[in-house]
C-alpha cells in the first residue's frame, strides 16, 4: 500500500532546492540550503597553520562542528561531525596543504527531516573552490526511509522520518556527465561507488540495496542542479529548483 506523502510528493520525488552561496563575510566559503523546510547553513574556515593535537602534520588537518538548532551538542550531532569529517578525509588531498586546519561549521537552522542533505552538495563544491583539490567528483548526497510495508520514500520529512522503519543517508560522486557535458567522458565505475552510508533503524539487506538503487537514480537530477548551481557562480545570485 502507498503511503500519501505531504503535497502530492511521489516516492522518488524530492523537496525543492533552494541555495545561496557566500552568504557569510568572514568565512572563506559559505552556503546557505533549504530543501523543503529543512535549512542547513554550512561555512568553511582556512586552512590556517598548524594542526590539532593528534593530528598528523604530514597532512591537512580537517575540523567539523555540527551545530544544532538548540545549540546543545548531543550523541546524534557527534555523529554526524565523524561521519562528514571522515567523508571529507576520504575525497580530499589532505597532502596539498599539510600542516594545515581547515574548520566546516555546519548549522541547523530548521530541521524538518533529511537534515544531512541539504547544503552537503555545496559544501562539498565549496571546499572544492576555497580549501584543496577533491579526489572524486563533485558529490551528492541524500536520504531515504523505508516504510513498515516495504516502500522506499526518498527524501523525507521529519514526520515521516519517525514513522519509518528505517532509515539510510548516502553520498555518492556525482555523474560526471551532468556536471561537465562538454567533456563527453565515458561512465566509469566511480559514478557507481558509495562514498559515505549512514543507516539508521533495522532492513534487511535487500532493502538497503534497493534504497541504493533509488539513490543512484536520482544521481542525475541532483548533479543537474548542482551543474546549474555552479554555472551561476560567475554570474552571482542565488538558485532554486524543484527536484523530481
Amino acid at each position: 500500500m502507498d503511503i500519501e506523502r505531504a503535497g502530492g510528493r511521489g516516492a522518488n520525488q524530492l523537496r525543492p532546492i533552494d541555495c545561496s552561496r557566500d552568504v557569510l563575510s568572514r568565512a572563506h566559503g559559505s552556503a546557505n540550503c533549504s530543501h523543503g523546510e529543512t535549512r542547513v547553513l554550512a561555512a568553511v574556515f582556512g586552512p590556517k597553520a598548524g594542526t590539532k593535537k593528534n593530528e598528523n602534520p604530514e597532512k591537512a588537518c580537517i575540523e567539523v562542528i555540527w551545530k544544532a538548532i538548540t545549540g546543545q551538542i548531543g550523541k546524534i550531532e557527534k555523529e554526524f561531525e565523524m561521519i562528514l569529517k571522515r567523508t571529507l578525509q576520504n575525497i580530499c588531498l589532505l597532502t596539498v596543504h599539510p600542516n594545515t586546519t581547515t574548520s566546516i561549521i555546519v548549522q541547523v537552522v530548521h530541521d524538518d527531516g533529511s537534515v544531512s542533505f541539504p547544503g552537503l552538495f555545496v559544501l562539498f563544491y565549496r571546499l572544492s573552490r576555497v580549501l584543496m583539490v577533491l579526489r572524486s567528483f563533485p558529490l551528492v548526497s541524500l536520504c531515504c526511509c523505508l516504510t513498515e510495508s516495504g516502500q522506499i520514500l526518498l527524501d523525507p520529512s521529519k514526520l515521516e522520518e519517525q514513522k519509518m522503519k528505517a532509515f539510510v543517508c548516502l553520498v555518492f560522486p556525482s555523474s560526471i556527465h551532468s556536471i561537465t557535458p562538454e567533456e563527453s567522458t565515458p561512465a566509469t565505475t566511480t559514478e557507481q561507488e558509495i562514498i559515505t552510508s549512514l543507516t539508521h533503524g533495522v532492513m534487511t539487506v535487500d532493502d538497503y540495496f534497493h534504497c541504493v538503487e533509488q539513490g543512484r537514480a536520482a544521481i542525475t537530477p541532483l548533479s543537474n542542479i548542482l551543474k546549474k548551481k555552479m554555472r551561476s557562480q560567475s554570474a552571482g545570485g542565488n538558485y532554486s529548483s524543484k527536484a523530481a
